[in-house]
């Protein structure tokens, strides 16, 4: 008897269903599976058989063969064991009932436990998309798929409940559960009122927050900038149910959504020097997605970015602009988001004592040299480049309380609010997303704006895009303080931010 089993495999975040096709006929007892299938594939046979012998049901003494189809794609993945130990028990009759409703994902422990996979919130989303009403996957899933509409999410304990269920001897019901994104996490492990002075830089980090802008500080080692991009964390505007699903959907691929629960903070993604461009962009063997896909939505934090290769700060030029990678290897090719907010820090020069009290002994190359690290088209993509200085001991010792992270971000989440309201027919979020159309559209500049605009294009030698990053910058500023225009104070705001950080002649 034949069997025609649903269930599905990711290339990156989009699935592709495929059939488990299982035929039990005379010969040879042997157990064979055909399709394309990887190396965790081929391993499920003794997987599958243990866990079929070990759930007290007969295994087959008979010719098996399991096709996976479509024939012609490779499949990888240890969550097909479970559409293929239901394809032999519906073949065996073990299953009596007709099962061409469910689709199936699970791993399958020698016990007959169904483990947990990763990628069961994507591939969730794909089978809903295609149509599958019902899903039976691992009992620990549930969380991450239940919050999908429009799909029953079945989780299961084990091959022997399964079977059960299916034959009608027990009941299942669907596992929904609503997301309350209200209650998202927030990280206040520095805040802002614990940082001393910086008002600017401060300053430039709400403007940051509040319109998901990227930002470079700029400034001598000691002046804290670690530490000012490290609280940007406790400001940032809360997740809408979009975003989420998006994070979700990514950690889950990687297999770090290790609670199995629905993603609530956004992500900071603090990278070392060291790091690889395949680490960076994404890649390996199932072209999984890297550190500027896992900052989606989030924070990217690259501190003493001079210090990270030339090849790998260039390689974010093209996620920057386009806001998604594509992650291309031999068998596969995958596409992934990357709407991320660069947050970067770096030195006046190698030592970091340049133009400083403290001695400086590097040469005007070494420091041209250094600098020019960052290329121009890398610098045009950050909205925001400032230089702060060291602290002063007047300031380190102000007893006077500096402005918590919990007032500045209520001004966040109002910028935020307009933004939404602004964007609710866009396809974008936030002022930084803006294309030149959405700009012309939503950033109508008055006489007086437009003359300081056209100085300040013809004095610091601005490109479009810098123009146009300026504009969007006068947009949050604006939203920040609840004005419905652009006026001038807005656009020279803006203008300060973009202190161009070049070589010495």
């Amino acid at each position: 008897m034949i069997s025609k089993i649903k269930t599905c495999i990711l290339m990156g975040l989009e699935g592709i269903i495929i059939y488990v096709e299982t035929d039990i006929s005379r010969g040879m007892p042997g157990f064979q599976i055909v399709g394309l299938a990887g190396a965790s594939i081929k391993e499920s046979k003794e997987r599958v058989k243990s866990a079929i012998k070990n759930s007290d049901f007969d295994f087959p003494i008979s010719k098996i063969i399991a096709n996976l189809s479509p024939a012609n794609i490779k499949k990888e993945g240890s969550h097909l064991d479970l559409p293929i130990a239901i394809g032999i028990l519906k073949s065996s009759n073990i299953i009596e009932k007709k099962i061409d409703e469910y689709a199936f994902l699970g791993e399958l422990s020698l016990d007959g436990r169904i483990l947990e996979i990763d990628g069961a919130l994507p591939i969730a989303i794909s089978l809903k998309k295609k149509g599958v009403k019902n899903l039976i996957l691992p009992y620990n899933n549930r969380y991450e798929a239940g919050v999908i509409e429009d799909i029953n999410i079945y989780p299961v304990k084990n091959l022997k409940e399964l079977v059960n269920f299916l034959n009608g001897d027990i009941e299942i019901s669907p596992f929904k559960r609503d997301i309350d994104l209200n209650t998202s996490e927030i990280d206040n492990r520095i805040d802002f009122k614990n940082i001393k002075g910086q008002k600017f830089a401060k300053r430039a980090l709400e403007v940051a927050a509040s319109g998901m802008h990227n930002i470079i500080m700029n400034g001598p080692a000691g002046s804290g900038k670690t530490m000012l991009a490290n609280a940007l964390n406790s400001i940032l505007p809360p997740l809408s149910f979009e975003e989420a699903l998006e994070i979700t959907k990514i950690y889950s691929i990687r297999g770090l959504n290790k609670n199995r629960e629905f993603i609530k903070k956004r992500p900071f993604r603090s990278i070392h020097h060291s790091a690889t461009i395949p680490a960076l962009c994404g890649g390996g063997r199932n072209a999984m997605p890297g550190e500027i896909s896992l900052a989606h939505n989030g924070i990217l934090f690259m501190d003493e970015i001079p210090e990270f290769s030339n090849k790998l700060i260039d390689s974010l030029r093209q996620p920057m602009e386009d806001k998604y990678i594509i992650v291309s290897r031999s068998d596969i090719t995958a596409k992934y988001p990357s709407d991320f907010m660069l947050i970067a820090t770096m030195n006046p020069c190698p030592c970091g004592n340049y133009q400083t009290e403290l001695n400086c002994e590097c040469s005007i190359y070494e420091i041209n040299r250094y600098r020019r690290k960052l290329s121009s088209p890398i610098l045009d993509r950050i909205d925001i480049q400032i230089d702060i200085d060291r602290i002063e001991f007047k300031e380190l010792n102000d007893r006077n309380e500096e402005e918590d992270s919990n007032s500045i971000r209520k001004r966040v989440k109002r910028a935020h609010r307009i933004q939404k309201e602004r964007f609710k027919d866009e396809r974008v979020f936030f002022n930084s997303q803006m294309g030149p159309v959405l700009i012309d559209k939503y950033c109508k500049l008055d006489s007086n704006c437009k003359d300081i605009m056209e100085l300040a294009f013809e004095r610091y030698k601005l490109s479009a895009r810098a123009y146009n990053k300026i504009i969007s910058l006068a947009r949050t500023i604006a939203d920040i303080e609840n004005r419905k225009r652009i006026d001038i104070t807005d656009i020279t705001e803006a203008i300060q931010y973009r202190n161009r950080i070049e070589g010495e002649e």
